[in-house]
């Protein structure tokens, strides 16, 4: 596919669709085309008409992430159309490192509480924003115990390397832990001078020798699912096979899912 022609075709489309009025100009029956001019797209976004032109013609013109942030504000783009025309001329979103709310969704967290395996609710950096009984029930000793108003957000990270239950539980805690790093790595990779998450990654390697090795290495794998297998304090060894899953409103969270591996 031809980008550039792509990214020209959508902002002609997305000019026809709006309502002329709706920016101050007038409707009028004159003109020509439905929608917005592109003069007056050019002039929302504060750039030449003649360069507009040449972007919705499809032809070599570097288009900055400036430019696109102004056509996306004078267009009136949704998050996904921003996502879109940025995508397209290959520049990075500046809006798309920007702090999004942990707040898991009402109805996303009864979900939650209503499926039947271990499920729990991972925010930006890997809080534990909610969980069902199943995943408490599984990590006894953490999730099961009453939260407290003065103690730091429950983290899975600050867990598996901090909490001295954690190597007990987590069958071949070594090689566990160290994908989770690079998992963690590739899912900030676009934010890693986040307050929140500089504060965390700096806690981490104090307290944990381990992790401070693993986050040198600089590894970076995308999170996978598979066998996860764990020593439970009373029932065992018991094994699991794991989903994750991102709810398209709210992607920086992830629900984690355990099926019982019966195999």
């Amino acid at each position: 596919m031809d980008t550039r022609k792509e990214l020209g075709e959508f902002l002609q489309a997305a000019r026809s669709r709006q309502a002329p009025e709706a920016f101050g100009f007038p409707a009028g029956s004159r003109r020509r085309t439905q929608g917005l001019r592109r003069e007056e797209v050019a002039q929302l976004a504060g750039i030449s008409p003649t360069w507009y032109t040449w972007i919705e013609q499809g032809r070599p013109v570097n288009v900055s992430a400036d430019a696109l942030e102004r056509l996306a504000q004078g267009l009136h783009l949704t998050r996904g159309e921003r996502a879109y025309i940025f995508e397209l001329a290959g520049r990075r979103d500046p809006l798309a490192a920007a702090p999004e709310s942990d707040a898991a969704a009402d109805l996303l967290i009864s979900l939650v509480a209503n499926i039947a395996i271990p499920a729990y609710i991972l925010g930006r950096t890997w809080d534990m924003l909610a969980w069902n009984k199943p995943a408490a029930a599984l990590f006894a000793g953490w999730l099961d115990q009453r939260v407290r108003e003065s103690e730091l957000p429950r983290n899975l990270l600050r867990y598996v390397f901090l909490a001295p239950g954690a190597r007990a539980l987590i069958v071949d805690w070594e090689t566990r832990a160290g994908r989770l790093v690079a998992e963690f790595r590739a899912d900030c990779r676009t934010r890693l001078d986040e307050p929140a998450l500089v504060r965390l990654i700096d806690d981490l390697k104090k307290g944990s020798p381990e992790f401070a090795r693993f986050w040198k290495q600089h590894n970076v794998l995308e999170r996978q699912g598979g066998r996860r297998d764990f020593n439970h304090c009373r029932r065992g060894l018991v094994s699991y096979q794991q989903v994750t899953l991102k709810p398209v409103d709210q992607d920086q969270l992830k629900l984690v899912l355990l099926k019982p591996d019966r195999a």
